[in-house]
């Protein structure tokens, strides 16, 4: 496969008239500047492929549900817990896969082409194993490979229903109660993952508040999965974090500091509530944060201090969470505008490195975004690695903008209608593509509502 890009993106800035060769993989064998060879002329601009580093799939199925309340009602993050877990108690392994298969599709559609699975419904409608413990997450794998997108599928531990507090009976769809279940689930799911070229593991915790906390401690530093990234919620809610100081003395990423030996292996998901020690010590340990700003933003979440972070030094990605929003310009410039709003100032993301906002935006999701899913590689395109790319039509203002204001152009106004397709593993995705599959999972939505 060969293909020609009028504009690529590399970490160092623009290049022109760029030959990209491929192997069946979509590993990059050659990559030729100011090319004559067409290749497969692709009419566009390229961009690296975005990085999803947060996903519940699941949760696309009740985008919307959970906004329609009685009046004088009041609504938060734990009433909107309640309806997540009633989809979560409807859905067979069929109608699992059909609704992550749509939502694969729109990544891929929006130019996504790695996500990072945080799976936890792990057990049948009644709680009970399936004869297969990794049935669920090979249902992940099976829409990873229909549609085509890259997927790291962290398969969660969930024990607890709250600090010191037994699972409850809508959660028992998600538990596995000790180290040794858990360890079973991880196992098969490793396993399982084999069985696509696009799939790899990773290691997941709920929340502290989901698992006891010595067991936090155990998988967290477990020799035996070094390798690999640890992925956990933490500090979303300031309910969560004041039941973890009434039950811990501490902060939630206060104790994960304290007993937790942190590195770039870690991913800390959303940590919107921090003191300022907190923030340095996520920075200064080398974890990343995953922030979902659509998600985050809907559930009343809270905005993380990204301007202090930072200054620190501190890496982050963005991820879609339950998936409310889909477009990751949307994430990004949400993210950027919640700084904007409370900080009374303009070039957040980059005032202390290139200046270039758009560009640093691109190149924080891009390179964190990997990490999240054990993918170290600096370059956006190089030999040997794949070749993951979303183009954009080179139409509007991309066609009129000189090169050092492509990016931000593109973060700050671009949408889905720029969108040319979207290149994953050295494949050429169309904008239309998976769009028959959308009856079959109308049809679910019908069904377990």
């Amino acid at each position: 496969m060969r293909y020609t890009f009028k504009k690529l993106l590399q970490k160092e800035g623009w290049k022109e008239n760029i030959t990209i060769s491929c192997d069946e993989d979509g590993v990059i064998t050659e990559i030729v500047e100011n090319s004559n060879d067409k290749g497969q002329q692709i009419d566009g601009i390229a961009f690296p492929g975005f990085q999803n580093a947060h996903s519940h799939s699941f949760q696309y199925a009740m985008c919307g549900l959970a906004e329609v309340h009685p009046v004088h009602t009041q609504d938060d993050f734990w009433s909107w817990r309640e309806n997540m877990y009633h989809l979560a108690l409807r859905l067979s392994p069929d109608d699992f896969e059909t609704i992550a298969t749509q939502l694969y599709y729109e990544m891929i559609r929006h130019g996504y082409t790695h996500v990072a699975e945080f799976h936890y419904l792990h057990h049948d409608i009644s709680g009970n194993k399936y004869n297969n413990i990794a049935e669920m997450g090979e249902r992940l794998i099976s829409a990873a490979q229909k549609t085509g997108i890259n997927i790291t599928l962290i398969p969660i531990f969930y024990q607890k229903g709250g600090f010191g507090m037994p699972p409850t009976e809508k959660q028992k769809r998600f538990i596995s109660f000790s180290e040794e279940d858990y360890l079973e689930l991880f196992e098969k799911t490793a396993k399982a993952t084999k069985k696509y070229k696009g799939a790899n593991i990773a290691l997941g915790i709920h929340s502290l508040r989901a698992v006891e906390l010595p067991l936090v401690q155990l998988m967290a530093n477990h020799w035996d999965y070094q390798n690999i990234p640890f992925h956990i919620h933490i500090s979303e809610q300031l309910k969560e974090v004041n039941d973890c100081i009434d039950y811990t003395g501490k902060r939630p990423v206060e104790w994960m500091l304290d007993h937790v030996e942190m590195s770039q292996r870690f991913h800390l998901v959303h940590a919107t509530h921090l003191t300022e020690s907190e923030v340095k010590g996520i920075a200064q340990s080398g974890a990343h944060v995953v922030l979902c700003p659509s998600t985050e933003g809907n559930l009343g979440d809270g905005i993380f201090p990204l301007i202090d972070f930072q200054k620190s030094g501190g890496k982050w990605s963005i991820g879609t969470d339950s998936h409310i929003g889909l477009n990751p310009l949307e994430e990004l410039r949400t993210l950027d505008y919640g700084q904007r709003l409370t900080s009374h100032k303009r070039n957040i993301f980059a005032s202390d490195t290139t200046g270039n906002t758009g560009e640093f935006a691109i190149q924080m999701a891009t390179l964190s975004g990997r990490k999240a899913m054990n993918d170290d590689s600096e370059e956006y395109f190089s030999v040997g690695s794949k070749l993951n790319a979303v183009v954009y039509y080179e139409k509007e203002k991309l066609a009129a903008r000189k090169d050092e204001f492509i990016a931000s152009t593109l973060v700050y106004s671009g949408d889905i209608r720029w969108n040319a397709g979207t290149i994953v593993n050295g494949r050429f995705y169309n904008p239309s593509h998976g769009e028959e599959h959308e009856e079959k999972f109308i049809k679910v939505l019908k069904k377990i509502m």
